[in-house]
């Protein structure tokens, strides 16, 4: 027997419409911040990932799917969001008489090799949006609004954004240099990964998993006193904008997120203050690596596997369509054509209809009107059809009434 892969999972029956909803709510707030869907490849030039994602980030060195294809290119599976849809604005070339910001959303299946969990998989799906242009702090506030919104819409009230600043080149820089000068006396005390991280990405070490708790992480050099006057008076203004926008935030100062290429405001959403669900911030040199002009952005992604969980665990009510509107009943073979039209035409006009393919008897498709609990069922009786009539009963109240075939679809109008 073929069995699914390690890691990847089959969506169907409650999940799906799970999903669905999930999906409903997401798609209309995006809307209402006027960002456009967009999709990119499953699969793109391994360059672009390791280019854009940054060489020494775990996801790049442990996590991607690379493979040689027939045309012997190096080819990865999509493991993020941000990378592709950059490039997607490079190509087409969407920087030119930028007059203002070019906001996209997207919903994805990525690929990463990594250990299957709860709410982790290999073959997982991260909603994500990005905006391009601007680089005002009010772009920023956005995007953190955005992300708490949609939680909280999606009845996850307990949500606090960890926000914190890398600050500009200048800052970043100076204060990767006081990182490395504090943790090489101290690196053998910390993980090979560590280890190994000191002179590639030495802010990767504050985002260790396997020494999260060791003194030496928890006391090291903190970002916010390595912040330029520029920098730091950005995010003193952002905390304002998110005071003003009664966002609950708290700023963490070992938060720096797992990618080469943040800059200025990270930022995490964390459930009961300590259940990640997804992350963001700004970027603005990665337009710019990727070769395309130096373009500002800001972005964010949401683990929406995990927060599906979280949904369940804290006993969301995730409205799920479980029944159909109308169950049609036939015996004869003239019947059974009358259903096959009128089947056509009912799901034609908006509503959820079933009949009999299974060739089952009438005391079967009784059955199945209870299976599918169906609100309406019509029986289908040769006698009647031939004075235009069919018998409808709710299914509720149990009422049933002849009517006139051709006020099928007004009578239900009417009741549902």
């Amino acid at each position: 027997m073929i069995t699914k892969q390690k890691g990847t999972y089959d969506i169907y029956g409650d999940l799906a419409k799970k999903r669905a909803y999930v999906n409903e709510v997401l798609d209309a707030l995006c809307e209402k911040y006027n960002y456009g869907y967009i999709e990119t490849p499953v699969f793109e030039a391994s360059e672009l990932f390791h280019r854009g994602v940054g060489e020494s980030t775990d996801m790049v060195q442990k996590e991607t799917y690379d493979f040689i294809d027939r045309g012997d290119r190096s080819i990865t599976l999509r493991p993020e969001g941000t990378a592709g849809v950059v490039r997607w604005f490079i190509e087409n070339k969407l920087y030119g008489n930028l007059t203002d910001p070019v906001k996209v959303y997207y919903n994805m299946k990525m690929y990463r090799y990594e250990r299957p969990q709860s709410g982790r998989n290999r073959e997982f799906t991260q909603w994500g949006f990005e905006c391009f242009g601007s680089d005002d702090v009010m772009s920023d506030a956005e995007v953190i609004s955005l992300a708490y919104n949609a939680y909280r819409l999606l009845g996850l009230d307990n949500i606090t954004i960890k926000i914190n600043s890398l600050g500009d080149t200048e800052s970043r820089n100076n204060y990767r240099e006081a990182l490395i000068k504090y943790f090489k006396p101290k690196i053998k005390d910390l993980c090979e990964d560590c280890q190994n991280r000191l002179e590639k990405n030495p802010l990767r070490i504050l985002d260790c998993k396997v020494d999260a708790e060791n003194e030496i992480i928890k006391n090291a050099p903190k970002t916010l006193d390595y912040l330029n006057e520029a920098s730091l008076e950005r995010f003193n203004k952002l905390k304002e904008l998110l005071d003003l926008m009664d966002i609950n935030y708290v700023v963490d100062t070992n938060l720096v997120r797992g990618l080469d290429y943040y800059n200025h405001v990270v930022f995490e959403v964390v459930l009961d203050d300590s259940y990640a669900l997804g992350g963001g911030g700004r970027y603005n040199g990665l337009v710019e690596t990727l070769g395309g002009p130096s373009v500002p952005g800001v972005g964010f992604a949401m683990g929406y596997d995990r927060t599906i969980l979280a949904m369940e665990e804290h006993n969301v009510n995730i409205p799920i369509n479980d029944s159909i509107d109308v169950y049609l009943l036939y015996v004869s073979e003239t019947e059974k054509e009358t259903a096959a039209y009128l089947t056509q035409d009912l799901r034609m006009n908006g509503f959820i209809t079933e009949t009999d393919m299974m060739g089952k008897s009438l005391k079967g498709q009784f059955k199945s009107v209870d299976r599918f609990n169906s609100k309406y069922l019509i029986v289908l009786n040769d006698e009647k059809l031939a004075d235009n009539k069919i018998t409808i009963k709710d299914n509720k109240t149990k009422e049933e009434e002849d009517i006139n075939i051709n006020d099928l679809v007004d009578y239900l109008d009417m009741h549902m």
